[in-house]
């Protein structure tokens, strides 16, 4: 019998072995350490514009609001907050003007509630409370389902 010389390795074949090793050994905690970034921010609320947190609640800003502090949290809703202050005289008409489907709240805290809901999908709850000096402090909350 004719003798047969040993079969040698592509230097190729070396190449895409160790590759495969390391996706089948390096992905999956590769793809737990991405998940667990991932999801570490998840539902933290954060501060955000104002700007666009009042976007998202379907308004703006009045003109004269100061103090203006906004946040958001986002897991299967995304759920968003701004608080002002404004002048006491302007804080009714803004609200009319910027929530004119909003209905009264039955029951308030604060000296006025509206609830305005776009589509059964976007909920937006707002409150007036007044204080002394002429201000009005305004809450927004703002989630969608």
């Amino acid at each position: 019998m004719p003798k047969r010389k040993p079969v040698r390795a592509r230097p190729w074949t070396w190449v895409w072995a160790t590759a495969v090793a390391t996706v089948v050994c390096g992905g999956p905690p590769a793809l737990l350490a991405w998940g667990a970034t991932a999801w570490s921010e998840t539902g933290r609320t954060q501060r955000v514009d104002c700007a666009k947190a009042m976007e998202f609640a379907r308004g703006t800003l009045p003109a004269d609001a100061r103090d203006a502090r906004c946040t958001a949290a986002h897991f299967q809703d995304t759920r968003v907050e701004a608080e002002f202050r404004t002048d006491r005289a302007g804080a009714g008409a803004w609200l009319a003007a910027t929530y004119p489907a909003g209905e009264p709240e039955s029951f308030c805290e604060a000296d006025a509630c509206v609830r305005a809901s776009y589509d059964e999908v976007l909920f937006v709850d707002v409150s007036i409370a007044y204080e002394d000096g002429g201000t009005a402090l305004v809450r927004v909350v703002a989630f969608d389902l």
